[in-house]
């Protein structure tokens, strides 16, 4: 490491808390990572300890530097970003009033349906270009409002998840403008929207948001003591960086020389995101859902999110494995999926319509709906395993293709990360059903990278996030891969199937989702 300037991001996910050093030129130099802790109630809270988090993401870094000790001589600059949406609170000394609330805690449904429901909400999705789910802090504030204004009355500051440990790094009380705009501002005017947090109910607890930083612009100092419990310098420079997934999809190269560039993240979700250069140019849909958010060149991206991708080919691993079993055999699960990408690759295309709303909370891109659940449709007694398997590849595909086209377009070309991304049959189909270029990267923490590329911009190591990209993405591109002329006719001709019966099955759903509030059998 001897030599080179280093850069150390911090991706504090819901996982997983990480801290990765990374050379000026974009190669990952070392890590160390520990797992997070959260509570899971009954009532559906799900809360995370804000000090263990400060301590947990102090102990990574003072890991990482510990292991690494040219890191402290070579560094010049860190950078924070992590988890999304959830309530952070903390009093006037910086004190936690209570634990967090993550984005997976869900007593905030009801709110959330009843300000999605009423008529204030056609202005708020107008200004934010944001849906409402129960993941987001007006929900959450919403909530705490009617059930529980103490622990408002308590706070001086209503944080996310890396606003707050930068924060307690820095002693800068800031967002960012990816998660503050979405939330309660203007992706317009890129700033909080008083119109907008009036028409969510929450003007009293406007004092409660930080001011806005871009952290292309503006940096903090690492402060004394927190410096000294990780082995770094006092005032080196801190970023605050925009939300995880907008640091992930630059990792990735949402930055591509060609201005026509989407990402798709597939882990056990999947998320999609298109590059949009103005405000004119964002695309509102009727179910108003999905993201406008703020990225660092003063751009745009919208965000779909499917609530299960990558879930829904662990699931038939599952069945194959129940199957052996089941027949008095053990089966290997690594080499299960390598035969099951190889077995998909040559099965016959097109032959059935799955929908992969496997999560038990239903869907949330291009719709929201908490009732959704995956099918087939189209089987018959010719069906074989193979036909399903290769249905569920291609069901991950329509998924994107559903999300983009509720962006207003498919992009020329997408590029794949996450598990799934290792995938070259899944990679093909999507290139297939999408009529889209797709190209995978070879890196590993793009969250932290993405991060750490704006902290290299914002200290000019870098002009700009393209120039920055050439050096960090492009280089660790994968190859091309094309749309099959064959495979994109066909597709292009079942389109239409994907959507429509998603739509139908809605009200089979519902009635299913009253059966099981019931307790009732659906057998």
């Amino acid at each position: 490491m001897s030599g080179q300037d280093v850069l150390v991001g911090i991706d504090a996910g819901t996982s997983m808390i990480k801290a990765v050093a990374f050379a000026i030129d974009g190669r990952m130099l070392a890590s160390r990572s520990r797992q997070n802790h959260y509570v899971t109630r009954a009532d559906g809270a799900v809360e995370q300890d804000m000090e263990r988090t400060l301590n947990d993401t102090v102990a990574v870094l003072a890991e990482l530097v510990s292991s690494e000790p040219d890191i402290a001589a070579r560094i010049v600059g860190l950078a924070v970003t992590g988890q999304g949406d959830g309530t952070w609170l903390a009093d006037a000394d910086g004190n936690p009033v209570q634990d967090a609330w993550l984005w997976l805690d869900s007593r905030s449904a009801d709110e959330a349906r009843r300000i999605a429901s009423s008529a204030a909400f056609d202005h708020v999705y107008e200004r934010t270009g944001t849906g409402i789910t129960a993941c987001q802090m007006s929900a959450q504030m919403s909530w705490m409002q009617k059930h529980d204004r103490s622990c408002l009355s308590a706070a001086a500051t209503a944080f996310h998840c890396k606003d707050w440990l930068y924060y307690r790094l820095t002693g800068d009380r800031a967002a960012d403008p990816s998660e503050a705009v979405f939330t309660f501002g203007s992706y317009a005017t890129r700033d909080y929207d008083e119109s907008v947090i009036d028409a969510l109910g929450l003007g009293s607890q406007r004092h409660l948001l930080p001011p806005i930083i871009d952290g292309m612009k503006v940096s903090g100092a690492l402060g004394t003591t927190v410096a000294r419990r990780i082995g770094l310098p006092a005032g080196l420079p801190v970023t605050l960086g925009y939300i995880d997934v907008v640091c992930s999809a630059l990792g990735v190269g949402l930055y591509g020389a060609d201005q026509d560039v989407g990402v798709s993240i597939l882990g056990s979700t999947g998320i999609h995101l298109r590059r949009v250069s103005e405000a004119a140019d964002i695309v509102l849909n009727a179910s108003r859902s999905g993201f406008t958010i703020c990225i660092p060149d003063g751009g745009l991206v919208q965000v779909q999110s499917n609530m299960a991708a990558t879930l829904n080919i662990d699931w038939l691993l599952d069945l194959v494995d129940d199957a052996t079993r089941f027949a008095g055999h053990a089966a290997d699960r690594d080499t299960l999926l390598l035969r099951l990408d190889a077995d998909v690759a040559v099965a016959p295309a097109g032959r059935v319509i799955y929908h992969p709303y496997l999560s038990s909370a239903g869907e949330r891109g291009p719709f929201i709906d908490a009732s959704a659940r995956a099918s087939f449709v189209g089987l018959d007694s010719t069906c074989d395993f193979s036909t399903l398997a290769r249905g569920v590849y291609e069901g991950l595909a329509w998924a994107a293709r559903d999300c983009f086209d509720a962006m207003g377009r498919r992009p020329a070309e997408i590029r794949l990360s996450g598990g799934a991304a290792r995938s070259t049959t899944l990679s093909s189909i999507i290139a297939s059903v999408l009529g889209s270029t797709v190209r995978s990267i070879d890196r590993a923490e793009s969250g932290a990278a993405g991060a750490c590329m704006i902290a290299a911009c914002g200290q000019g190591i870098h002009a700009s996030l393209e120039i920055c990209s050439r050096e960090w993405v492009d280089t660790r591109l994968g190859e091309p891969i094309e749309p099959d002329t064959a495979l994109n006719s066909l597709y292009e001709k079942l389109a239409p199937a994907y959507p429509l019966t998603r739509e139908l099955f809605t009200p089979i759903w519902h009635a299913l989702a009253q059966r099981r509030h019931r307790g009732e059998s659906t057998s």
